[in-house]
């Protein structure tokens, strides 16, 4: 017998039966699929706190206990044993990959880096001075006019070729979105490179510069940089049916191309409040403007009658440690001491964690500092521009991305996304 769960309407006394459908981790679920027909009525969730919108192999987050799985793996052993690249197999193959996979891996990517010729005018009809999020949204969309032929992959292989495309093309079409903001000439990429240090390459190159990865000089990109960039695209890759992620699939309900449910989910997740958030915590540090501040702001932060709030506590599915913020500590810790830095943010943004971490304000509400916070940090200290941080979340998201619109269009039971409403109108 399938287990059930009983509803009663205390008004009329009917009961009715939904089944119970069991997670092979976390909390099992109700199928109120149905609930309408039997009821007549809709259920409520607002901002969907209870509510599974879909049934997914993916990514795992146990927020209690400060979890993030990718198709079973821990954060903390991809993170640290394993290279993003590996991560997007992974993701997109259910499985790690062998020495001779993971080459193969990376050649292919390399070489799909480049952009159409005639895609590149299409920056030129934007204004130098836009922001590097509404140029990337705009042309990843623009991809699907190029590659039109990847409305509706058939085959596994025809699925492997669409994904690893835009994978592959979204650190271009990111470093490019920068370059134009500022009227900088195009650095194609470098098949010499690897996937994250050909992106600083890109971003930070002039015209027939020979940029090396080495230890010496000043036009250099430094190991220790690659490596703590693929960090972050690592714990980026995924996080679940978040707002940009839904978003995604929403737009995969539709039937539309899988680059323009990319280019909706690049603005979903540029908003304050989910990707931009690093963006706003650096902003923020900087209004703050010394150690000696910090104090004033942290007591503004526990004014109820004060609207300001602290950027980058806290987490919507976090009520621990989020993980991926823990990863990031060890990682800002590690670039202070290997590229000597004490920068002035950076002494701010210890004194407010050390506060925030031992005051019982803090810790009663669970406020603890999440990802968006370390990341900004890091990101800064990597020389990063601050209008280039969501795009780096757009890079590593971009496989996540991807992986769930394959899920969603491989799932036969799927339907057109349709939430409904209490309507309290005329």
């Amino acid at each position: 017998m399938k287990p059930t769960v009983t509803m009663r309407d205390n008004r009329t006394g009917k009961e009715y039966e939904f089944e119970i459908k069991e997670a092979t981790r976390g909390p099992s679920v109700v199928d109120i699929s149905s609930f309408y027909a039997q009821t007549g009525m809709f259920t409520f969730d607002n901002g969907y706190t209870s509510t599974a919108s879909c049934q997914s192999k993916i990514t795992f987050i146990d927020g209690a206990k400060g979890e993030l799985r990718y198709r079973g793996h821990t954060i903390e052993d991809l993170a640290n044993n394993h290279s993003y690249l590996e991560t997007c197999y992974l993701l997109l193959n259910e499985k790690l990959p062998t020495k001779e996979e993971s080459y193969a891996f990376d050649l292919e990517l390399r070489h799909r880096s480049f952009l159409h010729n005639e895609l590149t005018h299409l920056f030129d009809a934007f204004p130098t001075g836009a922001h590097p999020m509404a140029t990337l949204s705009a042309a990843s969309a623009s991809l699907s006019t190029f590659f039109y032929n990847h409305l509706n992959p058939q085959t596994d292989s025809e699925y492997q070729e669409m994904a690893r495309r835009i994978v592959a093309k979204m650190p271009t079409i990111a470093a490019f979105a920068y370059r134009h903001s500022i009227g900088a000439a195009f650095i194609q990429p470098d098949i010499n490179r690897s996937f994250t240090e050909n992106f600083l390459y890109m971003l930070r190159a002039y015209p027939h510069e020979r940029m090396h990865i080495d230890v010496e000089g000043e036009r250099t990109i430094r190991p220790i940089e690659v490596e703590a960039l693929d960090t972050i695209f690592t714990l980026h890759a995924d996080h679940e049916q978040n707002a940009s992620t839904s978003t995604v699939r929403g737009v995969a309900s539709t039937g539309a191309h899988p680059y323009v449910a990319i280019s909706a989910g690049i603005s979903a997740l540029w908003g304050r409040a989910h990707g931009g958030a690093n963006e706003s915590v650096i902003k923020q540090l900087e209004m703050i403007g010394s150690v000696e501040r910090v104090d004033e702001f942290i007591a503004r932060a526990k004014d109820p009658n004060d609207a300001f709030r602290l950027m980058g506590f806290g987490h919507r599915v976090y009520k621990n440690f989020d993980p991926r913020a823990k990863i990031l500590k060890g990682l800002q810790d590690k670039l202070k001491d290997e590229l000597n830095l004490d920068s002035n943010l950076m002494q701010i943004a210890n004194k407010i964690e050390q506060i925030a971490l031992s005051d019982e304000y803090f810790i009663k509400r669970k406020l603890y500092p999440n990802i968006d916070f370390y990341s900004g940090v890091i990101l800064t200290a990597l020389q990063i521009p601050k209008s280039m941080f969501t795009p780096v979340f757009v890079i590593g998201r971009t496989v996540g991305w991807i992986s769930q619109w394959i899920e969603f269009k491989k799932d036969t039971n799927t339907k057109i996304a349709r939430p409904r409403q209490l309507y309290l109108g005329e």
